[in-house]
């Protein structure tokens, strides 16, 4: 009866994955099946803390995310949670020996949201590896299916990777974090007067990431290259429409992509896939 117990709490992932982000779902199910559920179990454990420390505001934020903490190191400790979420995150960290120093730098991050307003450049570069980084490389981590050599030679790429999305989602959502949340993730930036300059700054570090993790996209096993290379696709469209905006629409609503435009994406990636020419 695990096998079922394994299977409903894994659907719960996979459903906290769709509901949450319909594109990054969409760039899973283009993953080999055997990376799917991986990357679902994932995605699902990290969308639930970042839901504790950006949405559960009428609750102890602090004391619900030390509870997520320690109720996530002991099911990886027992091999089991009654927490859906958290047993099907345990199964892959486990499966895939993923690296609890990953998980630790997370969940520091997480912690920093609780209470950081503002960060400066070590802040900045902190918040981002524990946030967005360690998840490129926690999914680094199925797509190598145990190879620790293509890990270590692909692991730089993944932090690109995850830093580039990270940053992207910074600038889209300006107006949540700032007004909302009274967060300011970019150093010496001032949303009261965020200037041209400032984000032709902001985009060309973001650009820098893109550049580098594509190089590693391309090394990716084919397992995962496809889907990798959709979710990049993606966040470059997105990034590239951010781009002709002026700063001060920025702070004025949050820049989407049209589903057209997804499947157009979704469609271009499919011939050059067919081509080999990812």
């Amino acid at each position: 009866m695990m096998h079922l117990f394994h299977k409903v709490s894994e659907r719960c992932s996979r459903d906290a994955t769709e509901q949450y982000s319909t594109s990054f779902f969409s760039a899973i199910k283009l993953l080999h099946k055997d990376l799917r559920q991986p990357v679902c179990n994932i995605y699902g454990f990290v969308r639930f803390a970042d839901e504790i420390v950006d949405t559960f505001h009428e609750f102890d934020k602090a004391a619900l995310l030390a509870q997520f903490k320690l109720e996530t190191y002991e099911a990886i400790r027992r091999g089991i949670s009654l927490n859906p979420i958290l047993h099907s995150f345990q199964k892959t960290v486990n499966e895939y020996g993923i690296d609890g120093a990953l998980i630790d730098a997370f969940f520091k991050s997480m912690e920093m949201d609780l209470s950081n307003t503002a960060y400066d450049c070590e802040g900045y570069k902190e918040y981002i590896y524990g946030s967005a980084e360690t998840v490129g490389l926690m999914c680094l981590c199925v797509f190598c299916e145990g190879n620790a050599g293509m890990f270590e030679k692909l692991k730089e790429s993944a932090r690109q990777l995850g830093a580039a999305f990270q940053k992207v989602n910074f600038l889209r959502d300006v107006k949540a974090d700032y007004d909302g949340l009274n967060r300011t993730y970019f150093p010496e930036c001032d949303f009261n007067n965020f200037t041209g300059s400032q984000k032709a700054r902001i985009e060309d570090e973001i650009q820098n990431d893109f550049n580098a993790a594509y190089r590693g996209i391309l090394r990716l096993p084919v397992k995962a290259r496809f889907g990798v290379y959709v979710a990049y696709k993606y966040y470059q469209s997105l990034f590239k429409k951010i781009r002709k905006v002026q700063p001060a629409r920025i702070l004025e609503q949050r820049i989407r992509i049209p589903n057209y435009r997804k499947a157009l994406i979704i469609l271009r990636a499919g011939v050059k896939n067919g081509l080999n020419l990812i």
